[in-house]
């Protein structure tokens, strides 16, 4: 009588249940263990994501000067005229003065669209890190254009300016922002709406899992004669022995 090859505590090395040593197991490559210093490739893309998204910030902020020259430049002015005692619109009917807030939105939006795109082409890779780093610059780019855009427009000080020109004679009104909580976020609101829809329709696709097989398996159930001593396919794995003949 022999003694078993395999101990009863231990399950044989050709079972169908065992586990590949490539899962990640303790002392496996990689697993628990091992000994070996691993870093996770999360934490790296994370780092990475979040050095991208600071580079679009900073980008996108210096875009608001831009943005704030344009302003200057393209809005209305409100046409001002004194009486030496008060200060009235030259064209109490004119529309100068929402004019100013239409040509900021229309320009934060353009802007806004613009900047969605370059990320987007230049990091086709998307992520929560560059749409958070786009509103973010969004939002610093349009309170620098709109203070820029401020100083370089007419004298703020609306009473020293109508003394400085005399009575009767028209000058320019401050620019300023009157709906200031809706144009400082359209540059922002426009950039992530256009960033997310480029994503979803033009960016990458996760690949599909592949799913493997068990050892000892087919695809109609466990290979008959899988935990002998046979490997799985091996010739007469499944076939029981036959006596000598005159036996």
């Amino acid at each position: 009588m022999t003694a078993p090859l395999t101990p009863p505590h231990q399950p044989s090395s050709n079972g169908p249940w065992q586990t590949p040593p490539t899962w990640g197991g303790p002392g496996s490559p990689g697993g628990p263990g091992s000994g070996a210093p691993v870093e996770s490739e999360g934490e790296n893309g994370r780092r990475s994501d979040l050095r991208r998204a600071a580079v679009v910030t900073v980008l996108t902020a210096v875009a608001g000067i831009a943005l704030g020259f344009l302003w200057a430049w393209l809005a209305p002015r409100v046409p001002l005229i004194s009486d030496s005692t008060a200060v009235f619109l030259s064209d109490s009917e004119g529309e100068e003065a929402i004019g100013a807030d239409g040509t900021f939105v229309l320009l934060a939006l353009a802007f806004g669209v613009l900047s969605a795109a370059l990320v987007f082409w230049f990091q086709r890779r998307g992520g929560i890190a560059l749409v958070v780093g786009l509103a973010l610059g969004g939002l610093l780019g349009s309170l620098i254009a709109w203070r820029l855009g401020v100083w370089l427009g007419p004298e703020q000080d609306v009473v020293a300016h109508a003394r400085a020109v005399g009575k009767g004679v028209v000058f320019d009104a401050p620019l300023q922002l009157r709906s200031k909580g809706v144009a400082l976020l359209v540059w922002s609101i426009g950039a992530m709406a256009v960033h997310l829809g480029l994503t979803a329709l033009f960016g990458p696709r996760d690949p599909e899992p592949e799913w493997g097989a068990f050892p000892g398996w087919a695809a109609g159930g466990p290979v008959p004669g899988a935990g002998s001593g046979a490997g799985p396919g091996a010739p007469g794995a499944g076939t029981p022995p036959v006596p000598p003949a005159g036996a």
